[in-house]
């Protein structure tokens, strides 16, 4: 039987020949948790009375979502983490080190994976052609005792790109032009495969921004082809032997196909408070922004640091917007100084923020205040995500995020 790419990752894993609607129960090849699920995720472990874990180290914890922390009670739970790590023999990711899904994909996710986590972004190593997705808490703490865990087999959406991106036209803006046509419960429980001849020219890190936000649309898993881009950015990465081939069966069968001419997109905005309510960055022109916030796991790598400086370099932030940066792990913030483009980011009036998540949660390194809006490059803009439900989060691409730095209110990239 013809294979989607969901469908023949968990064929591989399982040994059988899965059909969409299927139940199976698969190995897990890693299981992560950060600083916010984990606690939770360990107590429930620790409440199964297993004696160890099925893969210590394969099972990473992260302290990562309010790193340093900024409160005790924040502290505490690191503390608990950071011992039981030592204990069991966990793997852990400790202040400074990190974005969790960053670090999976430089480090750990491999092409034919499956990997669950404690968090919903878990999906952004599909880009490298991973079964990856979040789960609660109460089933990572399975999933760290017993080494695997159960799918329901997701039918597929094919999302077939073609054409090539206008300049200043990025890989978020083409995920958010898809959420804003399907809806942020449009794919609910489907695989998101991207493939065609769109996807086959983009490098994994634009991939694994698709891959990111595939979970709001409220896809199980958003998956890439394992190709020879691919394998470029495992080589980058000290990885090559990690790399397969992994590609869909020509004849499978999907459920949808939705296609998107990439010539055709412009950059686009999720106004609050959904991510699907998008519009063309020209239909909020010159809606004012406090705040500016570049980084995350959708938006922190080194491609971003440089589209952010391409456009800061020699100009200044407008004096009434506060320009936020925070480099996704610390091999993007350091090759960010090798080449330049921090130097460059200060220079135009950024504050740089150690590697993590920074204000894209709402604890801390960023917290809005009453009235105030943000254009931030993250995946939510949910009422409260930054911290205060009285702010107004509007989601965008780099170019556009520090583009509308300069001048102070939203605006198009092309234009500055």
């Amino acid at each position: 039987m013809a294979k989607t790419l969901a469908e023949k990752i968990l064929s591989m894993k399982t040994g059988l020949d899965v059909k969409p609607g299927d139940i199976v129960v698969s190995p897990v090849d890693w299981a992560l948790v950060q600083d916010t699920t984990g606690p939770l995720t360990v107590r429930e472990f620790l409440s199964l009375g297993l004696p160890k874990l099925a893969n210590p180290t394969h099972s990473i914890l992260f302290i990562d979502h309010a790193a340093p922390s900024p409160q005790k009670q924040l502290s505490c739970d690191h503390t608990f983490l950071r011992k039981f790590a030592k204990d069991y023999g966990a793997v852990l990711s400790d202040v400074g080190e990190g974005v969790c899904h960053q670090i999976m994909a430089e480090k750990y996710a491999r092409p034919g994976d499956v990997i669950v986590g404690a968090d919903s972004h878990t999906v952004t190593a599909g880009g490298l052609g991973a079964f990856a997705t979040g789960m609660g808490s109460s089933d990572v703490a399975a999933a760290f005792g017993l080494g695997k865990t159960w799918f329901r087999v997701p039918e597929t959406y094919f999302i077939r790109l073609t054409g090539k991106l206008q300049r200043h036209v990025t890989a978020k803006d083409v995920i958010l032009h898809l959420i804003g046509m399907i809806g942020a419960d449009g794919a609910t429980y489907k695989s998101l495969e991207f493939g065609g001849p769109g996807a086959a020219a983009m490098p994994v890190t634009d991939r694994l921004t698709i891959a990111n936000m595939a979970v709001e649309a409220g896809a199980k898993v958003g998956l890439f082809p394992s190709d020879d881009a691919t394998l470029e950015y495992l080589t980058q990465q000290g990885r090559s032997e990690d790399h397969i081939r992994l590609f869909a069966d020509e004849d499978a069968v999907y459920e949808r196909v939705i296609d998107i001419d990439l010539a055709a997109l412009e950059p686009t905005v999720a106004r609050p408070h959904t991510v699907d309510n998008t519009a063309a960055v020209g239909e909020l022109k010159g809606i004012k922004v406090d705040q500016v916030f570049i980084g995350t796991c959708t938006n922190g790598r080194l491609e971003d640091l440089k589209l952010a400086a391409d456009i800061l370099r020699g100009k200044r932030r407008n004096p009434a917007t506060r320009l936020l940066v925070a480099p996704a792990s610390p091999q993007v913030m350091l090759a960010g100084m090798r080449m330049g483009y921090i130097q460059d980011l200060v220079q135009a009036g950024a504050t740089i923020l150690p590697p993590g998540c920074a204000g894209c949660l709402g604890v801390h390194q960023g917290v809005l205040g009453d009235g105030e809006t943000c254009l931030s490059t993250a995946n939510r803009n949910f009422l409260g995500r930054m911290g205060n439900p009285e702010g107004l989060i509007y989601l965008a691409s780099t170019p556009t995020a520090a583009a509308s730095a300069v001048t102070g209110v939203i605006t198009d990239p092309r234009e500055v």
